[in-house]
């Protein structure tokens, strides 16, 4: 799916998150990566094959978010 150089890191890669961004709509909440990875805003993501990663924010993060 990616076409850079170098290639983004893949949808089953441990880095997906550092694909470069496709689309990116702030106001719904979610970012498209270009390996298609759909990235939300509370840290939770949708792979292509429809499997879901749940929120994963830092505990420092969600510690100072409470």
């Amino acid at each position: 799916m990616c076409q850079h150089q170098p290639p983004c890191p893949s949808a089953e890669s441990a880095d997906r998150e550092s694909a470069r961004l496709v689309a990116h709509h702030p106001e719904q909440g979610w970012s498209l990566l270009c390996n298609g990875v759909l990235l939300f805003e509370d840290t939770g993501e949708l792979l292509p094959d429809g499997r879901v990663i749940a929120p994963h924010r830092s505990g420092a993060r969600a510690m100072t978010a409470a």
